[in-house]
């Protein structure tokens, strides 16, 4: 069950890490105005805004890693405390989007669901 939570705590920083680039370098791009539902004027006055929040999304994803990595060498427990950290962060950032932005709950959904199933998968493997 720890393998699973390590699995999915990846994927939650690789998500995170694409939230990075579309926050931070392609904000103002079609792409990103699609995807985040911004007209290019809106992308524009809000880009610095959006490029420190990428980083946000960047740190979380590094704190996931860098945990990942630690259970992989065998320091179990301080690995485990920054995924758990970083998981948890981003299901934490993902109530937040839920309950302020009822028109993103999907979006929140989609950013939360994989970090959500890490921190359980995590918890109950690392509890058995």
């Amino acid at each position: 069950m720890v393998a699973t939570g390590l699995v999915l705590a990846g994927v939650a920083a690789a998500l995170h890490v694409f939230i990075f680039w579309l926050e931070s370098l392609a904000w103002t791009t079609p792409r990103a105005r699609a995807t985040f539902g911004t007209t290019e004027e809106e992308a524009v006055a809000t880009r610095e805004l959006a490029f420190n929040q990428g980083f946000y999304n960047l740190f979380l994803a590094v704190v996931t890693a860098v945990g990942i990595a630690l259970v992989a060498a065998g320091t179990t427990g301080a690995g485990a405390a920054l995924v758990l950290a970083g998981t948890g962060s981003m299901l934490a950032a993902a109530l937040v989007l839920f309950l302020s932005s009822p028109g993103k709950r999907g979006a929140a959904l989609k950013q939360g669901t994989v970090p959500l199933l890490a921190v359980v998968a995590l918890v109950v493997g690392l509890a058995l």
